[in-house]
Protein backbone atom coordinates (compact mmCIF):
# COMPACT_ATOMS: atom_id res chain seq x y z
CA UNK A 1 0.00 0.00 0.00
CA UNK A 2 1.20 3.56 -0.74
CA UNK A 3 2.11 5.96 2.31
CA UNK A 4 0.00 8.34 3.45
CA UNK A 5 -0.42 10.81 5.41
CA UNK A 6 -3.23 9.63 7.62
CA UNK A 7 -3.31 12.07 10.41
CA UNK A 8 -3.33 15.01 7.78
CA UNK A 9 -5.65 13.69 5.70
CA UNK A 10 -9.38 12.89 6.86
CA UNK A 11 -11.28 9.63 5.29
CA UNK A 12 -14.29 11.15 4.42
CA UNK A 13 -14.21 13.03 0.79
CA UNK A 14 -14.25 16.95 1.26
CA UNK A 15 -17.68 18.32 0.78
CA UNK A 16 -19.06 21.28 -0.46
CA UNK A 17 -17.96 24.02 -2.96
CA UNK A 18 -18.42 20.39 -5.30
CA UNK A 19 -15.12 19.87 -5.12
CA UNK A 20 -13.57 23.07 -5.93
CA UNK A 21 -9.70 23.11 -6.63
CA UNK A 22 -6.61 25.28 -6.41
CA UNK A 23 -3.71 24.11 -8.57
CA UNK A 24 -1.09 26.32 -8.73
CA UNK A 25 2.87 25.70 -10.20
CA UNK A 26 5.40 28.12 -8.90
CA UNK A 27 8.85 28.35 -10.62
CA UNK A 28 11.60 30.90 -11.68
CA UNK A 29 9.52 32.62 -14.17
CA UNK A 30 6.41 33.51 -12.58
CA UNK A 31 3.21 31.82 -11.25
CA UNK A 32 0.71 29.51 -13.08
CA UNK A 33 -2.75 28.98 -11.49
CA UNK A 34 -5.63 26.94 -11.89
CA UNK A 35 -9.07 26.76 -10.48
CA UNK A 36 -11.07 23.55 -11.17
CA UNK A 37 -13.81 20.63 -10.23
CA UNK A 38 -13.08 17.16 -9.28
CA UNK A 39 -14.72 15.28 -11.93
CA UNK A 40 -14.51 18.16 -14.59
CA UNK A 41 -10.79 18.93 -13.79
CA UNK A 42 -8.94 22.43 -14.81
CA UNK A 43 -11.79 25.08 -15.47
CA UNK A 44 -9.96 27.92 -15.67
CA UNK A 45 -6.33 29.10 -15.55
CA UNK A 46 -3.92 32.23 -15.29
CA UNK A 47 0.03 33.32 -15.91
CA UNK A 48 1.69 35.54 -13.38
CA UNK A 49 4.83 36.84 -14.85
CA UNK A 50 6.72 37.57 -11.46
CA UNK A 51 8.15 35.04 -9.74
CA UNK A 52 7.46 34.52 -5.79
CA UNK A 53 10.47 35.88 -3.68
CA UNK A 54 13.08 33.84 -2.03
CA UNK A 55 14.39 35.56 1.68
CA UNK A 56 15.96 34.29 4.60
CA UNK A 57 13.44 31.77 5.31
CA UNK A 58 13.33 30.67 2.20
CA UNK A 59 10.28 31.26 -0.59
CA UNK A 60 8.30 33.90 0.41
CA UNK A 61 4.72 32.68 1.63
CA UNK A 62 3.31 36.20 2.33
CA UNK A 63 4.89 37.28 -1.32
CA UNK A 64 3.25 34.13 -2.72
CA UNK A 65 -0.38 35.00 -1.36
CA UNK A 66 0.06 38.46 -2.33
CA UNK A 67 0.42 37.53 -6.21
CA UNK A 68 -2.07 34.76 -5.46
CA UNK A 69 -5.33 36.19 -3.64
CA UNK A 70 -6.29 38.28 -6.50
CA UNK A 71 -5.87 35.86 -9.32
CA UNK A 72 -7.70 33.57 -7.41
CA UNK A 73 -10.77 35.64 -6.44
CA UNK A 74 -10.68 36.82 -10.14
CA UNK A 75 -10.68 33.29 -11.57
CA UNK A 76 -13.62 32.23 -8.75
CA UNK A 77 -15.51 35.00 -10.52
CA UNK A 78 -15.52 34.29 -14.18
CA UNK A 79 -15.48 30.42 -13.64
CA UNK A 80 -18.73 30.79 -10.99
CA UNK A 81 -17.25 27.79 -9.10
CA UNK A 82 -16.62 29.33 -5.67
CA UNK A 83 -14.08 29.18 -3.14
CA UNK A 84 -11.57 26.16 -3.45
CA UNK A 85 -11.85 23.48 -0.88
CA UNK A 86 -8.52 21.97 -1.33
CA UNK A 87 -5.26 22.64 -2.77
CA UNK A 88 -1.95 21.91 -4.26
CA UNK A 89 0.98 23.99 -4.94
CA UNK A 90 3.86 22.84 -6.65
CA UNK A 91 7.05 25.07 -6.26
CA UNK A 92 10.60 25.01 -7.43
CA UNK A 93 13.19 24.75 -4.58
CA UNK A 94 10.43 23.28 -1.70
CA UNK A 95 12.43 20.69 -0.41
CA UNK A 96 15.61 22.92 0.36
CA UNK A 97 13.63 26.20 0.64
CA UNK A 98 10.34 25.60 2.05
CA UNK A 99 10.33 25.90 5.61
CA UNK A 100 8.16 29.47 5.39
CA UNK A 101 5.55 27.73 2.87
CA UNK A 102 5.19 24.75 5.51
CA UNK A 103 4.82 27.14 8.09
CA UNK A 104 2.18 29.87 6.54
CA UNK A 105 0.90 28.43 3.84
CA UNK A 106 -2.13 26.45 5.22
CA UNK A 107 -3.56 28.74 7.76
CA UNK A 108 -3.19 31.61 4.84
CA UNK A 109 -4.98 29.41 2.31
CA UNK A 110 -7.61 28.98 5.01
CA UNK A 111 -7.73 32.05 6.00
CA UNK A 112 -8.38 33.86 2.45
CA UNK A 113 -10.48 31.10 0.60
CA UNK A 114 -11.73 28.48 3.26
CA UNK A 115 -8.99 25.91 1.94
CA UNK A 116 -9.26 22.39 4.03
CA UNK A 117 -7.03 20.80 2.88
CA UNK A 118 -3.36 21.13 0.91
CA UNK A 119 -0.92 19.31 -1.00
CA UNK A 120 2.82 21.31 -0.89
CA UNK A 121 5.04 19.72 -3.57
CA UNK A 122 8.23 20.00 -5.01
CA UNK A 123 8.54 21.02 -8.71
CA UNK A 124 9.89 17.42 -9.59
CA UNK A 125 6.44 15.50 -8.03
CA UNK A 126 4.56 17.96 -9.88
CA UNK A 127 6.11 17.15 -13.17
CA UNK A 128 6.10 13.19 -12.23
CA UNK A 129 2.28 13.51 -11.54
CA UNK A 130 1.56 15.58 -14.37
CA UNK A 131 3.76 13.22 -16.56
CA UNK A 132 2.30 9.67 -15.11
CA UNK A 133 -0.38 10.62 -12.89
CA UNK A 134 -0.40 8.21 -9.66
CA UNK A 135 1.75 4.86 -11.33
CA UNK A 136 5.15 3.77 -10.76
CA UNK A 137 8.03 4.88 -13.21
CA UNK A 138 10.18 7.76 -13.25
CA UNK A 139 10.40 11.06 -14.81
CA UNK A 140 12.77 12.66 -15.95
CA UNK A 141 11.95 16.96 -16.31
CA UNK A 142 15.12 18.73 -17.90
CA UNK A 143 15.33 22.50 -19.05
CA UNK A 144 17.84 24.38 -17.71
CA UNK A 145 18.70 22.62 -15.20
CA UNK A 146 17.74 19.13 -14.95
CA UNK A 147 16.45 16.33 -11.82
CA UNK A 148 15.02 12.84 -12.13
CA UNK A 149 12.39 11.68 -9.51
CA UNK A 150 10.93 8.30 -9.22
CA UNK A 151 8.85 6.06 -7.02
CA UNK A 152 7.34 2.94 -6.63
CA UNK A 153 3.85 4.69 -4.47
CA UNK A 154 5.47 4.05 -1.26
CA UNK A 155 8.28 6.38 -1.40
CA UNK A 156 10.19 9.18 -3.67
CA UNK A 157 13.14 9.30 -5.13
CA UNK A 158 15.07 11.78 -6.59
CA UNK A 159 18.69 11.92 -8.34
CA UNK A 160 20.91 15.32 -9.63
CA UNK A 161 18.78 18.82 -9.50
CA UNK A 162 22.06 19.94 -7.61
CA UNK A 163 21.97 22.99 -9.97
CA UNK A 164 24.46 24.20 -12.97
CA UNK A 165 27.78 24.49 -10.44
CA UNK A 166 27.63 20.84 -8.53
CA UNK A 167 25.34 18.91 -11.14
CA UNK A 168 22.14 19.51 -13.62
CA UNK A 169 24.02 17.25 -16.09
CA UNK A 170 22.69 16.53 -19.15
CA UNK A 171 20.33 19.97 -18.62
CA UNK A 172 20.20 22.97 -21.05
CA UNK A 173 22.88 24.90 -18.79
CA UNK A 174 24.97 21.66 -18.74
CA UNK A 175 24.55 20.98 -22.81
CA UNK A 176 25.53 24.69 -23.60
CA UNK A 177 28.41 25.38 -20.78
CA UNK A 178 29.89 21.76 -22.60
CA UNK A 179 29.15 23.42 -26.21
CA UNK A 180 30.93 26.97 -25.44
CA UNK A 181 34.11 25.45 -23.84
CA UNK A 182 34.10 23.50 -27.33
CA UNK A 183 34.32 26.62 -29.20
CA UNK A 184 36.82 28.17 -26.83
CA UNK A 185 39.01 24.42 -27.71
CA UNK A 186 38.51 25.36 -31.46
CA UNK A 187 39.58 29.53 -30.83
CA UNK A 188 42.33 27.90 -28.99
CA UNK A 189 43.43 25.20 -31.25
CA UNK A 190 42.69 22.21 -28.23
CA UNK A 191 41.84 19.04 -29.46
CA UNK A 192 37.92 18.47 -28.97
CA UNK A 193 37.33 21.76 -30.17
CA UNK A 194 34.40 22.80 -32.87
CA UNK A 195 34.71 25.43 -35.88
CA UNK A 196 31.03 25.25 -36.07
CA UNK A 197 29.97 25.75 -32.69
CA UNK A 198 32.97 28.58 -32.60
CA UNK A 199 30.90 30.42 -35.49
CA UNK A 200 27.56 29.75 -33.77
CA UNK A 201 28.73 31.52 -30.28
CA UNK A 202 30.78 34.48 -31.65
CA UNK A 203 27.19 34.91 -33.97
CA UNK A 204 25.43 34.40 -30.44
CA UNK A 205 27.12 36.23 -28.13
CA UNK A 206 30.47 38.16 -30.30
CA UNK A 207 34.33 37.83 -30.01
CA UNK A 208 34.55 34.90 -27.91
CA UNK A 209 38.15 36.31 -25.65
CA UNK A 210 34.94 38.97 -24.15
CA UNK A 211 32.97 35.85 -23.25
CA UNK A 212 33.57 35.18 -19.96
CA UNK A 213 33.18 38.91 -19.00
CA UNK A 214 29.76 38.76 -20.70
CA UNK A 215 28.83 35.49 -18.82
CA UNK A 216 30.48 35.35 -15.38
CA UNK A 217 28.81 37.94 -13.57
CA UNK A 218 25.39 37.10 -14.61
CA UNK A 219 22.66 36.68 -12.21
CA UNK A 220 20.84 34.57 -14.41
CA UNK A 221 24.23 32.18 -15.92
CA UNK A 222 22.47 29.35 -16.18
CA UNK A 223 19.90 30.55 -18.61
CA UNK A 224 22.50 32.35 -20.43
CA UNK A 225 23.90 28.70 -20.75
CA UNK A 226 21.31 26.89 -21.57
CA UNK A 227 20.42 29.49 -24.42
CA UNK A 228 23.26 28.32 -26.32
CA UNK A 229 21.85 24.07 -26.10
CA UNK A 230 19.65 25.07 -29.35
CA UNK A 231 22.94 25.67 -30.34
CA UNK A 232 24.45 22.88 -29.95
CA UNK A 233 21.23 20.50 -31.35
CA UNK A 234 21.36 22.75 -34.64
CA UNK A 235 25.26 21.83 -34.99
CA UNK A 236 24.53 18.18 -34.49
CA UNK A 237 21.70 17.98 -36.69
CA UNK A 238 22.55 20.20 -39.85
CA UNK A 239 25.98 19.95 -39.78
CA UNK A 240 26.48 16.87 -38.58
CA UNK A 241 29.00 18.12 -36.09
CA UNK A 242 31.00 15.54 -34.69
CA UNK A 243 31.36 17.30 -31.45
CA UNK A 244 28.13 18.89 -30.96
CA UNK A 245 26.50 15.28 -31.32
CA UNK A 246 28.99 13.87 -28.90
CA UNK A 247 28.10 16.32 -26.29
CA UNK A 248 24.61 15.11 -26.55
CA UNK A 249 25.25 11.59 -26.43
CA UNK A 250 26.82 12.45 -23.33
CA UNK A 251 24.08 14.82 -21.89
CA UNK A 252 21.65 11.73 -22.98
CA UNK A 253 23.65 8.91 -20.55
CA UNK A 254 23.89 11.77 -17.68
CA UNK A 255 19.91 11.56 -18.11
CA UNK A 256 19.53 7.86 -18.81
CA UNK A 257 21.52 7.17 -15.45
CA UNK A 258 19.96 10.09 -13.12
CA UNK A 259 16.52 7.91 -14.30
CA UNK A 260 17.77 4.34 -13.71
CA UNK A 261 18.70 5.48 -10.14
CA UNK A 262 15.39 6.61 -9.37
CA UNK A 263 13.28 4.15 -11.12
CA UNK A 264 11.72 1.14 -9.42
CA UNK A 265 13.79 -1.85 -9.75
CA UNK A 266 10.86 -4.52 -10.08
CA UNK A 267 7.91 -4.90 -11.90
CA UNK A 268 7.06 -3.09 -15.42
CA UNK A 269 7.72 0.75 -14.44
CA UNK A 270 7.18 4.09 -16.93
CA UNK A 271 9.67 6.53 -18.11
CA UNK A 272 8.49 9.97 -19.13
CA UNK A 273 10.30 12.80 -20.12
CA UNK A 274 8.94 16.18 -19.92
CA UNK A 275 10.37 19.86 -20.44
CA UNK A 276 11.51 22.40 -22.95
CA UNK A 277 15.17 21.20 -23.37
CA UNK A 278 12.92 18.15 -25.15
CA UNK A 279 12.30 20.36 -27.89
CA UNK A 280 15.67 19.59 -29.00
CA UNK A 281 14.49 16.75 -30.83
CA UNK A 282 16.13 13.58 -32.04
CA UNK A 283 19.46 14.53 -31.92
CA UNK A 284 19.11 14.16 -28.06
CA UNK A 285 15.92 12.08 -28.06
CA UNK A 286 17.72 9.24 -30.23
CA UNK A 287 20.17 8.41 -27.90
CA UNK A 288 18.64 9.22 -24.59
CA UNK A 289 16.06 6.64 -26.28
CA UNK A 290 19.44 4.38 -26.57
CA UNK A 291 20.54 4.89 -23.01
CA UNK A 292 16.84 4.48 -21.54
CA UNK A 293 16.64 1.41 -23.26
CA UNK A 294 20.26 -0.24 -22.54
CA UNK A 295 20.25 1.34 -18.39
CA UNK A 296 16.34 0.60 -17.81
CA UNK A 297 15.03 -2.51 -19.81
CA UNK A 298 12.37 -3.47 -17.71
CA UNK A 299 10.64 -0.31 -18.10
CA UNK A 300 8.32 1.16 -20.78
CA UNK A 301 8.61 4.88 -21.93
CA UNK A 302 5.46 6.81 -22.76
CA UNK A 303 4.70 10.22 -23.55
CA UNK A 304 3.89 12.84 -20.80
CA UNK A 305 0.53 13.25 -20.21
CA UNK A 306 1.11 16.77 -18.71
CA UNK A 307 2.81 19.71 -17.32
CA UNK A 308 3.97 20.28 -13.81
CA UNK A 309 0.93 22.90 -13.42
CA UNK A 310 -1.56 19.69 -14.63
CA UNK A 311 0.18 17.43 -11.64
CA UNK A 312 -0.98 19.93 -9.20
CA UNK A 313 -4.25 20.24 -10.27
CA UNK A 314 -4.41 15.69 -10.21
CA UNK A 315 -3.24 16.50 -7.03
CA UNK A 316 -5.31 18.55 -5.73
CA UNK A 317 -8.45 16.85 -7.33
CA UNK A 318 -7.65 13.63 -5.39
CA UNK A 319 -7.22 15.52 -2.06
CA UNK A 320 -11.25 16.30 -3.04
CA UNK A 321 -12.14 12.98 -3.66
CA UNK A 322 -10.07 11.32 -0.82
CA UNK A 323 -8.06 8.90 -3.77
CA UNK A 324 -4.41 10.44 -3.38
CA UNK A 325 -2.34 7.58 -3.92
CA UNK A 326 0.94 9.23 -3.63
CA UNK A 327 3.48 8.97 -1.45
CA UNK A 328 3.89 11.79 1.84
CA UNK A 329 6.63 12.04 2.69
CA UNK A 330 6.84 15.53 4.29
CA UNK A 331 9.34 16.90 2.32
CA UNK A 332 8.82 16.04 -1.68
CA UNK A 333 5.25 15.94 -0.81
CA UNK A 334 3.48 17.21 2.46
CA UNK A 335 -0.54 16.96 3.00
CA UNK A 336 -1.69 18.87 5.70
CA UNK A 337 -5.34 19.23 7.20
CA UNK A 338 -5.89 23.03 7.53
CA UNK A 339 -8.42 24.30 9.76
CA UNK A 340 -5.54 23.14 12.44
CA UNK A 341 -3.41 24.84 10.82
CA UNK A 342 -4.59 28.22 12.97
CA UNK A 343 -1.44 30.54 13.92
CA UNK A 344 -0.79 31.30 17.85
CA UNK A 345 -2.22 34.83 18.92
CA UNK A 346 -0.11 38.05 17.42
CA UNK A 347 1.14 36.27 14.25
CA UNK A 348 0.58 38.42 11.54
CA UNK A 349 -1.81 37.46 8.41
CA UNK A 350 -0.70 36.50 5.46
CA UNK A 351 -3.68 35.78 3.53
CA UNK A 352 -4.04 39.24 2.13
CA UNK A 353 -0.60 38.89 0.62
CA UNK A 354 1.38 41.27 3.04
CA UNK A 355 5.39 41.24 1.70
CA UNK A 356 7.94 39.72 4.12
CA UNK A 357 8.95 42.52 5.75
CA UNK A 358 5.55 42.94 7.46
CA UNK A 359 6.03 39.49 9.52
Amino acid sequence: MPARDVTAVPDAPVAGSQGVFLAVDSGGSGLRVALGAAGRGVVVQRAVAEPVRTGARGIDAGHLMELLVPVVRALAEESGLGQPVTAAVGAAGLSTLGADLRAELPGALHRAFGVRRLALAADAVTAYTGALGARPGAVIAAGTGLIAVGTDLARWRRADGWGHLLGDCGSGAWIGRAGLEAALRAYDGRPGGSARLLARAEETFGPVPGLPGRLYPRPDRPAVLASFAPQVAACAAADADPVAAGILADAARHMAESAAAVCPPDGAPLVALTGGLFRAGEPLLAPLERELARLLPHARRVPAEGDPLHGAARIAAALATDTLALPADGTMLQVAATEAATPPPGTPDVSAGKPADHF
